[in-house]
């Protein structure tokens, strides 16, 4: 892994351990725990994020600058220091008692997340991005996702409607014959001798 990548990858971790901390403190106010030790701490691992993110960002302009790496390549990786700088704004605030929760970053949603409990995450500096994403938002990305959400629940609706039309038809040709075996028995019953003809003209009708 080059110097670029671990970096990075450095940085995600940063960004997963802060959350996580902030998790811890919020539960240690709500516990009437003291969380002075791990407020401290926070402060030097959000200065240091910061710091870090100043490192990628210059690397890539430096990339950059010396026609290292295609255009294209280097908007998919500012792409992802966006991402990185929202996250850190999400998690000052959060820090702060500006909000409650961050908001996944850009990288967390075209890399798929983390796993919980300092899970291994996807690094998304060795994935290329899709051409679908390519130029969009972070908001955008959110929206597209909804999107296709969306439409795979209309279309769980409309198998589970094809699904009940089906059963129903199913009820309906039951209780039909149901009602001729009733009527087939009553006549068996009050005619024993006439049923033959009977049967005879319930075949003639099919």
């Amino acid at each position: 892994m080059t110097e670029r990548l671990q970096n990075y990858d450095a940085t995600c971790r940063l960004a997963q351990e802060i959350a996580e901390n902030i998790h811890e403190r919020n539960r240690q106010h709500r516990t009437g725990g003291n969380p002075a030790k791990i407020n401290m701490t926070l402060r030097a691992s959000l200065q240091k994020l910061k710091q870090n993110i100043a490192q990628l960002k210059e690397g890539l302009l430096r990339s950059s600058s010396f026609r290292r790496i295609m255009q294209s390549e280097a908007d998919r990786r500012q792409n992802l220091i966006d991402g990185l700088l929202t996250r850190e704004k999400q998690l000052n605030a959060t820090f702060k008692g500006d909000i409650t929760e961050p908001e996944p970053s850009r990288s967390t949603l075209m890399g798929g997340g983390g796993a919980a409990g300092g899970g291994s995450t996807t690094n998304p500096w060795l994935i290329e991005e899709s051409e679908e994403t390519k130029g969009l938002s972070f908001g955008e990305i959110k929206q597209q996702q909804q999107r296709i959400i969306d439409a795979q629940d209309a279309g769980l609706d409309a198998l589970a409607a094809v699904i009940s039309r089906q059963k129903t038809m199913g009820q309906e040709i039951g209780n039909e014959l149901d009602e001729q075996n009733a009527q087939n028995v009553a006549v068996l019953e009050s005619d024993p001798l006439g049923a033959n003809g009977h049967f005879e003209f319930l075949l003639a009708k099919q």
